[in-house]
């Protein structure tokens, strides 16, 4: 299977950015993808929660519909990163991804379970004040691949991909806007250890640049396989980068390194 990430530099102009978005994802499945990764917040970036509450959509909203023809269009799965989902009866918006397949379908949504409210470089981040959390794993399938759905600072959280990988993950998704003082040093070491932990490919797609005063996103979307080896890396910039997955070196990975059966979850239990 062939992927491929598209970084984005994402602002505040809706319009622009699915442009760009789909510009991109149009040059990926030109060289071959099959499946395509936006990054997190894929259509609108802003601070604060005026901005995105202002700027939520539901999730069959303009933005994610755009992205579902297109992947009609192409007949290629494509996962839409995250938007600022409007859903009825919640205060606050999510934070939703949604993966359409080939007919243009929506055959997954995840919702980001872990907010950033963190300090990074000068900034302070304070998600929980924007935004509602999720509270659902999510797994799909993809060509009969099985994906394991995730956003951005749920990387710190090694027992989600843990969990998703014991369901079947055999693929890590992972759209991101992680901050640039955060990025450079902890970004690559989390993406190649989910993956060396649980044997499986990493797909990350990464926000690039400055987006409000003060703020950057690291950029640096990248794709690991099973042995925590970096198979393509995007350089600074608006692109994208992608890599044929051999979906065998999971199972090879996996019986050389048989973590997952060695698990000891009845010793685990009492200390969450």
């Amino acid at each position: 299977m062939k992927v491929a990430c598209v970084q984005l530099n994402t602002r505040s102009d809706k319009a622009a950015n699915v442009a760009t978005a789909t510009r991109l994802v149009r040059r990926a499945a030109q060289a071959g993808a099959r499946l395509v990764v936006l990054p997190e917040t894929w259509a609108f970036k802003g601070g604060g929660r005026a901005e995105s509450a202002a700027a939520a959509e539901p999730l069959d909203g303009p933005s994610n519909s755009a992205l579902a023809a297109l992947a009609a269009e192409l007949g290629l799965y494509v996962l839409a990163g995250s938007i600022y989902e409007a859903r009825e009866g919640a205060e606050l918006p999510f934070n939703a991804s949604v993966l359409f397949g080939p007919d243009g379908g929506a055959l997954a949504v995840y919702r980001k379970i872990h907010l950033f409210d963190a300090v990074a470089g000068e900034q302070v981040y304070r998600e929980s004040d924007d935004l509602s959390p999720g509270a659902d794993l999510v797994t799909a399938a993809v060509d009969g691949v099985t994906v394991g759905l995730s956003i951005c600072y749920d990387l710190r959280f090694p027992e989600l991909y843990r969990a998703l990988a014991v369901r079947g993950a055999q693929v890590l998704l992972v759209p991101s806007a992680f901050t640039e003082a955060t990025g450079r040093d902890h970004w690559e070491v989390l993406l190649r250890a989910r993956a060396v932990e649980n044997g499986c490919f990493v797909v990350a797609a990464g926000q690039w640049g400055e987006y409000a005063a003060g703020r950057r996103s690291h950029g640096r979307s990248m794709i690991v396989d099973p042995w925590g080896v970096v198979l393509a890396a995007a350089p600074d910039g608006v692109g994208l980068c992608g890599a044929d997955l051999d979906l065998d070196a999971v199972t090879r990975v996996r019986r050389q390194l048989p973590a997952l059966t060695h698990r000891r979850p009845d010793l685990y239990r009492g200390w969450a």
